[in-house]
């Protein structure tokens, strides 16, 4: 199955998404949530087929019959944007040990951490997600 990789970040209190289909034409959308996100973009997406469709282009069958998956790549504001409503701020800074003043400049997009620091934050949302788990 193809892949489509699509790039999201958040920017002035939303998400933004960015794709670049098969034939090299760019799609972007926004959306105040990350579920309403994913949504724009498969509907932005299907009008990008239906068009090429129309205007006659050669689209490959995958595309056209939707035998592709979304690969979502979140940056760290919008990873922690999409996490803040399961877990808070300050739980993820307790879970990762880093300040909860730098983690909310990394939310807000003022800083962008360290590839290591990303993966200190990625490995705490993980234990919070294995913590949740247990109690059910």
């Amino acid at each position: 199955m193809e892949k489509i990789r699509v790039d999201v970040d958040w920017c002035d209190k939303n998400f933004g998404a960015s794709l670049v289909d098969y034939a090299g034409n760019s799609i972007v959308v926004t959306a105040k949530t990350y579920e309403q996100l994913q949504h724009e973009v498969e509907n932005a997406l299907h009008e990008q087929i239906k068009w090429l469709i129309e205007d006659g282009d050669n689209v490959p069958g995958w595309f056209k019959n939707g035998k592709y998956e979304l690969d979502y790549k979140l940056t760290t504001a919008a990873l922690l944007r999409t996490c803040e409503s399961y877990a808070p701020l300050a739980v993820i800074s307790r879970a990762t040990g880093i300040n909860q003043h730098l983690l909310s400049h990394y939310a807000n997009g003022m800083k962008k951490p360290r590839l290591q620091q990303r993966q200190r934050i990625v490995d705490g949302l993980h234990q919070i997600g294995e913590k949740l788990i247990t109690l059910v």
